[in-house]
């Protein structure tokens, strides 16, 4: 694997789809635990104000470019990535993947009703696929390790995380290696795309970096503020970073 690029002082990895998805397969043929954490621009923003989150991203073993925009940052501020890697399109791709080759998978995460109709849904899609368990999302902190230690007997080898940030990545670095699944993916919202609670962006609003515009018009009371917040944000960031990054081209003071 090539090494990392540094982007607003986090360190990703410039993979592919492809080789992202062979790295998880190798980690459960291996034995080995991979956690995975992906970074939007919002993402990036709120990592620089909540220093947990920060560290739990941090100290995934991959951190992925999940939004167009980061791509797009990587490029300017001379830290390329060679494409996005959607932690939705990670996800049934390794769905696939776990089906073909017999990986169980537990999924945790969403309200009880949209994790029903996820699992049907999944199983419509994926018949072959071995499901080790599901539970909703909705848990105090203080029922984390009960639920870790059902993950784990449940002999699951991926699991899936269907809960907000920082809550999911804040569980992936506290509990994740005692579930003992070789394969720790967050995914956000995909529980609710895959439920058809929600629906994704057409594949041209994601070329171009407007995914989020699309989850706006689909709910703008609830995240209008906070898209167009972070969104300046990360602007403002990214403008900063690449002063930063600029040589002065000022001309030197000549004494006459």
């Amino acid at each position: 694997m090539s090494g990392r690029r540094t982007l607003f002082g986090v360190e990703l990895d410039p993979l592919t789809m492809d080789e992202t998805v062979a790295h998880c397969l190798e980690a459960v043929r291996d034995g080995r635990q991979l956690e995975i954490g992906v970074v939007n621009a919002a993402k990036l923003v709120n990592m620089r104000r909540d220093p947990r989150l920060a560290e739990a991203v941090s100290g995934c073993d991959l951190v992925l470019a999940d939004g167009q925009a980061v791509v797009w940052a990587g490029r300017v501020l001379r830290a390329p990535l060679p494409e996005r890697v959607a932690g939705i399109d990670l996800f049934l791709r390794l769905l696939g993947e776990a089906e073909a080759a017999g990986i169980s998978v537990y999924f945790l995460g969403a309200r009880q009703d949209v994790l029903d109709r996820m699992l049907l849904r999944v199983a419509d899609r994926f018949p072959g696929l071995k499901v080790a368990g599901s539970r909703n999302g909705y848990f105090d902190d203080s029922e984390q390790e009960t639920i870790a230690d059902g993950i784990a007997r449940s002999g699951a080898q991926m699991l899936f995380l269907g809960m907000t940030s920082p809550k999911k990545e804040i569980f992936t670095a506290a509990h994740g290696a005692r579930t003992g699944a070789r394969v720790v993916h967050g995914v956000g919202g995909s529980f609710d795309i895959l439920a058809g609670v929600t629906k994704r962006a057409p594949a041209t609003w994601q070329r171009w970096g407007l995914e989020w515009l699309y989850r706006v018009l689909q709910e703008p009371r609830r995240l209008g503020r906070r898209y167009l917040t972070t969104n300046v944000s990360f602007l403002l960031m990214t403008a900063r970073e690449l002063i930063r990054l600029t040589p002065s081209t000022a001309p030197a003071n000549r004494s006459h």
